[in-house]
């Protein structure tokens, strides 16, 4: 990676025109997304994590995922942004350091503690970002993940509406301590999307599901990037499942 790929990258942050990321697991996943015409890859880090046999949400060693991010990043020649999770216990100045060692143009960094599995509080995740923007100065885009919606996500009926305030709060801290852009994971609603989006003002990263929140709906809601998160991986992976079904019914794989 180059210099300019961290900028290249904050560019293409544009509400109205967002940057569509399907999350890459893998070297070769990386380039199929470059050669279909996308400008940047994102990981996910919970295909990753699955493809080291490992679960999400930290389980798999700091080193793995970090090596396996590398691969990629060695693996195409467009900015690559990194799902370093919350940072696996290291140090921001160390954090930052890796990611830029081994060629990230930008990181997400969630600010659930997986230790606990709860929310760290917003000072507390704010000096975190602060801590590795000072390191990293402008070479990472920092997408600062929001995660005060994941409480009521298994909940169908939930109203997400209560979370709002915390979330506006949070993104409000995130951006003061120098994040480029801000990631309420996990909003269902178009129009409460689209609330943060006007309150915060400043470029906002939106998860699309093919059935209930589709990147049209991202993009309408004001989104400046979307992601897809795990969802090529799970697309393969049901894929997959279905051909070695017909292969032990004698039938060969499409």
């Amino acid at each position: 990676m180059t210099p300019e790929h961290a900028r290249t990258l904050r560019a293409l942050h544009r509400p109205g025109d967002p940057l569509l990321l399907p999350n890459a697991w893998d070297a070769d996943t990386a380039r199929l997304v470059v050669e279909a015409g996308y400008p940047a890859v994102a990981t996910s880090s919970g295909a990753v994590a699955a493809a080291l046999g490992c679960s999400d949400h930290e389980a798999a060693p700091a080193d793995a995922m970090l090596d396996a991010a590398g691969r990629i990043t060695a693996a195409v020649d467009v900015p690559v942004t990194v799902d370093a999770e919350a940072g696996y216990g290291l140090e921001p100045d160390v954090l930052a350091d890796r990611l830029l060692t081994l060629g990230a143009a930008g990181c997400n960094l969630e600010d659930t503690d997986h230790k606990t599995g709860t929310l760290r509080p917003i000072t507390e995740q704010a000096a975190f970002l602060r801590a590795v923007r000072r390191t990293a100065g402008r070479a990472l885009v920092l997408n600062a993940r929001i995660d005060v919606f994941v409480a009521s996500f298994p909940d169908p009926g939930a109203d997400q509406a209560e979370f709002l305030d915390e979330a506006l709060d949070r993104a409000a801290a995130y951006l003061d301590a120098g994040a480029d852009c801000v990631y309420p994971i996990l909003v269902r609603s178009a129009d409460l999307a689209a609330q943060f989006v006007s309150a915060v003002g400043a470029p906002v990263n939106l998860l699309a599901h093919p059935m209930t929140f589709p990147p049209d709906a991202a993009r309408a809601a004001g989104a400046a990037r979307i992601s897809l998160g795990t969802g090529l991986w799970r697309a393969q992976r049901l894929w997959l499942r279905e051909q070695l079904g017909e292969l032990r019914l004698g039938r060969l794989p499409n």
